[in-house]
Formats: structure tokens, C-alpha cells, sequence
């Protein structure tokens, strides 16, 4: 007997409006059907678990062929079936109502509409028609004496239903491709969609005889029963050629979310150009976007892996709600998790992990600036590392520094550079004076900087080169200068003229006669504002770029350069003046063009004189 109907709807043909609003993800349809497929496979296991469904199981995979010729695809299973009257409820009337609902809440808006929530909608069937014109079924209930059930649609809102033969239970949903979808009938596309989909899947999937997914991932089993070869060999599957990971974290938490999954922290050194989007979202297996933002805390993109969870509320195109409160609960868990995990590390095994630091550090870091309550965590394992390459603690340099680096005003120094070659000269004469210096020379640190000041008490950072070493730990005792007031105002005369430059502030000071004749600087708040700017400090850090630098010329009044250009010539003063001027320039690196050829004559001539 065949029964004829209208699905009862106000739009006379949805499918248009649901091909148009999922147009963008049209290959998502084959997730859908195998996963519905999947579903129905899966509760008749747990029907015969429950003695609810005394039949054999036999060999329960799910099916996936296509015919090019016949211009056909089938998906196909031996779950659950349904009869003709559950297909009537189940296709007709609760997806059917659910899409109709779906097109007059969303017709009038345009494609953004599709980010709105839609699974609560029962799409997932439908999306056939974004690439079928036509969809039969061909079912029969694991249920004993009920009879095949045949449902055709042909994407208006009319279907046919009819009884059929069918020997077995199970479903078969068969798409008759429409034309403008010929991409589908070639296999190598639907493996590819399989693969990227279903490849995790919990039933078997066979296409083409081949089973293309593996039943039991290694994060739906127990930390207890896995190697670490099982997670190496793991993230090698998904990232086929990566080094291996320095460590990984496994997730796994049924309140108050369910969640599953494992993390693996990279290799990534300290480079900004990392790749994101390599931790993929599952839902119960079923592969759903590589976009996992909001769900995992923004510095943890820099992560890999797996998160599996059926609680992440899905739209469309199966991305994500922010204002979702257990997708906040999910990242606050994963941020607690990874804290939780690279404390662990550091107190089990404090040298394994100072070995780790230098790709580890970058993520901590980025974690300290971006959550509060990870930096919390953080701060206590967090390290620094000087240039002699010993690693503190926060608070172990902190107890390490304070007692020779403590300036008049009780505030703690920190020295630091951010290239111990390039500054070397002024990373010497800090270390000659008995004081420590930081490296800080990743691509946050000019904001790590920031952070440390705002969060440490009484203490403040300034780059080597910043000043001279001894206005950069200033103490009570002023070093005393050999030179009178009238000496000095000379001295400095003598520079300006030899120097000739607005941008250099020519001072004189009380030096070490071991220091340099002249020491050229820039000062911290102007570098740092710079530095923040090269880093990316935003709109506001903008207007620095553009500032012209204003150097200072720490003339040496103890040198006996100051001396030999007050008592030469005026001639021969300039040329002395000039020369350590520009040796003060060389060691910055600030000499070239005209002037380094210039300084490399004088110094010539300098030579021949003597």
C-alpha cells in the first residue's frame, strides 16, 4: 500500500532556503547522514547490552557506496530501522517542523543567519538535499513482524511512503545527485570527506571495501592504558610530519561537561609565526572544525591534539556559541589542566623542565598575559635565565638581585637584554659593577616586562643600555668628577660642536676611569614604547614608531679622553672629540655610511700620527 502526503508546512519549498543558508559547508552532508547512521548502529549495541534486543548482531559497520553511472549515493546500516509510522514521526514531522521553523525564523535575514543555532532544529537529515534531487529510504525495525518502509522526496514538500521488501534490518539512505553536484559521485571526493569527517568514528565505515576509520581513538581510553609511544604514535597520525611533542595532557571530565580529549605541546621556540588551528573538535567522534576559539583559551591555540565533547552547543556549520556557559566552563577547565599539568612538571623534574623552557616558555608567557587566573597559576613556575644561562623562578631571582641591585629609593633593579651580543660592552660593565643580567629576548617580553613591573613590588626593569650602569642602579654615594663646574660646561661645548646633532643630548658625568670615554644610550621608557610598538602594542603604541630617537652622550669627565680634548688644539680637540664619539657609536652599531668611512680615516691618520 503506498501512502501519498504533504509535509505540512507554510513555505512551499524549503530546500532551496536550507541549501542556500548551508550552502558554504554543502560536503557536511555525508557527515550527517553516516553520522545518523552511526546512531542508529550504536543504540541497537546498547539494546542487545541491555537484553532489550535478543537478535544476533552480526557485522554491524555502516556502508558508504556510490554509483557514477546511476548517479546515486547510499549510505547504509543494520541499526536500529525504523517502520513506516516512526519514519512518518521522525522525517516528517520532528525534523520537518524543526527546519520549518528554522526558515521562517531565518528567511528574511541573510547568509549570517546561518551562524544562529540550528542543530536544536533536527537539520541534519535535510542536508541531503544540498546535494541530492531526490531522497529514498529504504528502512525496516530491528522490531519483530514490522514490515520494510520506503520513503521518497524529491525536495518539494510532497513524499511518498510505501511498504517494501527489505530482508535485513537497518537503514539505506539513497541521494540521487542533483546536477549541479556532479563533484560527489567521484569517490576520491567523498573519501576525502570520510577522511576528514568520519575518520574517528565509533562503527566502521567502509567505502569503496576499504575501512577508512579507526573505532577507538587513544582519547576515549584511559591514561592507564597507553604508552607514551601510544601518544607519540598518535600525534604522528595527525600531524604526519612534526617533530615529536615535548609532552601532552590528557583530558577527561564527565562534570560538570563531558569532555575528552589529549593536548600536545609542540615544539614552537620563540617565534610569533606559529601555526594555530591545529587542535581539531570532535563531537562523540565525529569531526567537526579546526577552529576551536573560545572553546580553548586563546594562547592555547598554539597547541595540537584532540578535544572531543558533546556538550559544545553546534550551529550549522557546526562551529560555536561564545556566550555558551559550558563552552566557558570548557576553556576555564583546559586552562586549569594545562596549569595544573606544567606545575607538575617542574616540581617532579625541575632540570627536564628548564631543558623545555625554551619552547615552553613562549606559551606560559602568552598564558601570564592573557588570563589572570593563569598567571596566578603561573608565576610560581615561570623562569627567567641570565646570561651566565642559569634559570630562576620569579621569586628566586627576585631574592637573588635584591640585595646588590637595590637603588636609593629601596626599589629592586632588574638589568636586562634583549641581545647579549649586540650589547655586550654594557652587559660587561653591569657584571664588572657585581650585578646580574636577565636575557629577555623573546618576541613578549617587551610586554612580559610590563606585566613583571605591575605584578612585583618595588621593582622595576631597565635594559643595559638604557644608562649608564651607574644611573641605572643609582646609589646614595655620587661618584666624584675630577673635572671643575668650568671644565665640565667646556667639555660639553667641545661635544656639541664635534657632534653636531639635535637628536644626541650631550651631558657629562662622574664615570669610572675604567669605563668608556663616551657611552651613548636610549633611554628605557622611549625604547620600551618602541620595542612595544615593533611587537605589535596596537593603535595606541602607533605614534612611537614615528618618534624620532632621542639619544643620550654620557661624556666621561674621568676619562683621560677628557682630558687630552680640554688641553689639545682647537683642532685636534674636535678630532679626538669626534673619534670617541663615534667609537661610542660603533658599539651600538649606529656607525655607518659616510661617517663609518670618516671614522675609519681619522683613525688611520690617528695611527700614522703616533
Amino acid at each position: 500500500m503506498q501512502e501519498k502526503g504533504s509535509i505540512s508546512i507554510h513555505t512551499e519549498n524549503i530546500f532551496p532556503i536550507i541549501k542556500k543558508f548551508l550552502y558554504s559547508d554543502h560536503e557536511i552532508f555525508l557527515r550527517e547522514l553516516v553520522s545518523n547512521a552511526v546512531d542508529a548502529t550504536q543504540k541497537l549495541k546498547s539494546l542487545g547490552q541491555l537484553g532489550e534486543f535478543k537478535g544476533e548482531l552480526g557485522e554491524l559497520k555502516v556502508k558508504v557506496s556510490v554509483d557514477k553511472e546511476a548517479r546515486t549515493i547510499t549510505i547504509s546500516d543494520r541499526g536500529l530501522g525504523m517502520t513506516g509510522e516512526e519514519i512518518k514521526k521522525y522525517i516528517n514531522q520532528i525534523a520537518f517542523s524543526g527546519a520549518t521553523e528554522f526558515v521562517e525564523k531565518y528567511k528574511e535575514k541573510d547568509a549570517a543567519a546561518k551562524d544562529q543555532i540550528i542543530g536544536q532544529f533536527g537539520l541534519g537529515f535535510y542536508s541531503a538535499f544540498m546535494v541530492a534531487k531526490e531522497v529514498e529510504i529504504f528502512s525496516k525495525s530491528y522490531k519483530d513482524d514490522t514490515e520494510g518502509a520506503h520513503w521518497v522526496c524529491d525536495g518539494s514538500t510532497e513524499f511518498s511512503l510505501e511498504t517494501t521488501d527489505k530482508a535485513d534490518r537497518g537503514t539505506d539512505v539513497v541521494l540521487h545527485v542533483a546536477e549541479d553536484s556532479d563533484e560527489f559521485l567521484e569517490p576520491q571526493r567523498l573519501k576525502g570527506i570520510l577522511t576528514k569527517y568520519c575518520k574517528f568514528l565509533p562503527i566502521e565505515i567502509e567505502f569503496e571495501g576499504e575501512i577508512i576509520n579507526q573505532t577507538a581513538p587513544i582519547w576515549t581510553k584511559q591514561p592507564s592504558e597507553l604508552t607514551d609511544e601510544d601518544y607519540v604514535k598518535f600525534y604522528q597520525e595527525l600531524y604526519p610530519f612534526s617533530e615529536a611533542p615535548l609532552f601532552w595532557i590528557h583530558l577527561n571530565v564527565d562534570y560538570p561537561f563531558n569532555l575528552t580529549g589529549i593536548l600536545y605541546f609542540p615544539k614552537v621556540k620563540d617565534e610569533l609565526q606559529f601555526q594555530r588551528n591545529k587542535i581539531q573538535l570532535y563531537s562523540r567522534q565525529v569531526f567537526i572544525t579546526d577552529e576551536v576559539k573560545d572553546v580553548v583559551p586563546e594562547f592555547l591555540m598554539l597547541l595540537h591534539g584532540v578535544i572531543d565533547s558533546p556538550d559544545i552547543p553546534l550551529n550549522v556549520s557546526r562551529s560555536f556559541l561564545q556566550a555558551d556557559a559550558s563552552v566557558r566552563k570548557i576553556n576555564t577547565y583546559i586552562t586549569k589542566k594545562v596549569a595544573d599539568k606544567l606545575s607538575s612538571l617542574y616540581k617532579q623534574d625541575r632540570a627536564g623542565f628548564e631543558e623545555k623552557w625554551s619552547d615552553i616558555g613562549l606559551f606560559v608567557k602568552y598564558g601570564m598575559l592573557s588570563d589572570e587566573k593563569f598567571y596566578d597559576k603561573a608565576k610560581d613556575f615561570a623562569l627567567v635565565q641570565n646570561v651566565a644561562g642559569k634559570y630562576f623562578t620569579l621569586s628566586e631571582y627576585q631574592e637573588f638581585v635584591q640585595a646588590s641591585q637595590k637603588d636609593k629609593n629601596e626599589q629592586t633593579v632588574v638589568l636586562y637584554t634583549t641581545d647579549a651580543e649586540a650589547q655586550h660592552g654594557f652587559v660587561q660593565a653591569a657584571t664588572d659593577r657585581g650585578y646580574d643580567v636577565l636575557k629577555l629576548d623573546g618576541p613578549l617580553d617587551s610586554h612580559f616586562i610590563g606585566q613583571l613591573e605591575q605584578k612585583l613590588e618595588k621593582t622595576t626593569f631597565k635594559r643595559v643600555d638604557a644608562d649608564t650602569i651607574g644611573k641605572l642602579i643609582e646609589k646614595d654615594e655620587a661618584a666624584e668628577s675630577v673635572l671643575s663646574d668650568d671644565d665640565k660646561t667646556k667639555l660639553q661645548d667641545l661635544f656639541k660642536q664635534a657632534i653636531s646633532n639635535e637628536q644626541m643630548h650631550v651631558q657629562v658625568e662622574a664615570l669610572s676611569p675604567q669605563d668608556a670615554p663616551v657611552i651613548i644610550t636610549l633611554p628605557e621608557f622611549m625604547r620600551r614604547m618602541k620595542d612595544m610598538q615593533r611587537a605589535g602594542g596596537g593603535g595606541g603604541m602607533a605614534m612611537f614608531g614615528s618618534l624620532p630617537d632621542s639619544y643620550t652622550v654620557s661624556i666621561n669627565a674621568n676619562h683621560p679622553v677628557a682630558q687630552r680634548v680640554l688641553h689639545a688644539d682647537a683642532e685636534a680637540g674636535q678630532k679626538l672629540a669626534r673619534q670617541a664619539y663615534d667609537l661610542a657609536l660603533l658599539a651600538q652599531n649606529m656607525l655607518k655610511g659616510e661617517a663609518l668611512t670618516q671614522f675609519v680615516k681619522r683613525s688611520a691618520d690617528l695611527l700614522a700620527a703616533e
